[in-house]
């Protein structure tokens, strides 16, 4: 091995530690839930996971992928035009889309791969993106990659600026206006309406990554676009099976049956990597009926984000608003906020804190994600360590 560079990481890792910015991976020994065994801190409270829907551990999305596993085998060996597709890819794919309110969908083996797959297959040279800037990782990556078209930012949830941008972009085609349905570090929805009515005057095409909002938002859990009563004028949704569906891998492309069929031809992380596991699909599948069969689980979700929210704010928290599960806590130093999340930890709950590079210098948070599964004992036993650690941290009186 080369020494000189080990020695290198091994100082930066040291400057991280040092810095109190290191990482820790935390092990989990029993099923994610809303309640979880971890190695490092015995029995937690977990408010840090995006199984939303708490279906991680369902009985009946568990059997379907091991009925799944027996059927089809541990994995599908290559990629789809070369050793063919199982049944179930296009079982579920057909789902997604109508569960959307799409004509068609493809499934990757996660939303990253959706992401970085779509804009530089569809965005070629004389084309533009339009992006906000709280977009996540995934989707700037992606965008990154179609090098050939003109790509341009507007600040987050700016309308004016998002105008601005499009009047720059006249000329290109196609234009993509791209956004989150609900902004992974800040809870709040992207302003959809508005963005619509833009496009379309622009004759702009619409992408919205709704990750974070299928399952959670909208009456029956189908996202940020039923929310906004916008179901058929989106033109593309990318979105996971890996938080609110399931939670086990896997992310999706749902659009026209053209704009499907181009990604198949063409996609590079559809044509260079092997499809999603069949168990998974499986599971996947079987969230989604979950999903429909017991719309309380929306319901419960909704209620459950109400009340630790009001509970947050009765301690003297200050959460960002916002109607999605994701509540985040500006706390201020990213050093501050993992320290933060150790104490919390030590008091029985498990929550991330988030720091630079993944939110500005200055604005590190705790990022509370409330699940449906959570009890009201569960929630008020975390509330209570959410009291003391902010009294001990001297964020609350």
């Amino acid at each position: 091995m080369n020494a000189g560079f080990n020695a290198k990481l091994d100082a930066d890792l040291q400057a991280l530690k040092a810095s109190g910015t290191y990482k820790h991976l935390r092990h989990l020994t029993t099923p994610m839930a809303a309640h979880v065994h971890m190695e490092e801190a015995g029995d937690v409270i977990v408010l840090s996971s995006n199984n939303y829907l708490g279906l991680a551990d369902e009985p009946s999305v568990i059997a379907a992928g091991k009925r799944g596993l027996d059927r089809y085998g541990a994995g599908t060996a290559s990629v789809r035009f070369i050793c063919g597709t199982f049944d179930i890819h296009r079982t579920l794919e057909t789902r997604i889309a109508g569960f959307l309110g799409m004509p068609a969908a493809l499934t990757y083996v996660s939303c990253w791969n959706a992401n970085t797959g779509l804009f530089p297959t569809i965005c070629v040279e004389g084309s533009a993106i339009i992006s906000d800037e709280l977009n996540h990782a995934s989707i700037i990556d992606g965008v990154r990659l179609a090098g050939k078209a003109r790509r341009l930012r507007y600040k987050h949830s700016d309308m004016q600026d998002l105008e601005e941008q499009l009047r720059a972009a006249e000329g290109c085609a196609p234009i993509l206006v791209v956004t989150d349905g609900v902004f992974s570090m800040e809870g709040d929805l992207a302003k959809l309406p508005e963005i619509v009515a833009l496009a379309k005057r622009y004759n702009a095409v619409t992408v919205v990554d709704d990750s974070h909002g299928t399952g959670v938002m909208g009456k029956t859990g189908r996202g940020t676009i039923e929310h906004f009563g916008l179901t058929g004028e989106i033109d593309i949704v990318t979105g996971t099976l890996g938080k609110a569906l399931g939670g086990a891998a896997g992310g999706f492309v749902a659009g026209s049956a053209a704009l499907i069929d181009t990604l198949i031809q063409r996609s590079r992380p559809q044509l260079f990597s092997n499809a999603l596991p069949a168990t998974v699909a499986c599971s996947a599948l079987a969230a989604l009926e979950r999903l429909d069969d017991h719309p309380e689980l929306v319901e419960r979700l909704r209620a459950n984000i109400a009340y630790f929210r009001a509970g947050l704010s009765r301690l003297g928290y200050r959460p960002l608003a916002g109607e999605s599960a994701i509540i985040p806590l500006i706390v201020g130093e990213t050093s501050f906020a993992i320290a933060m999340s150790e104490k919390l930890l030590q008091g029985g709950v498990f929550v991330t804190g988030f720091g630079f590079p993944v939110v500005p210098e200055g604005t590190a948070r705790i990022r509370v994600q409330i699940s449906a599964k959570l009890t009201s004992d569960e929630m008020d036993r975390a509330l209570a360590a959410f009291a003391a650690v902010g009294k001990d941290v001297g964020l609350l009186p």
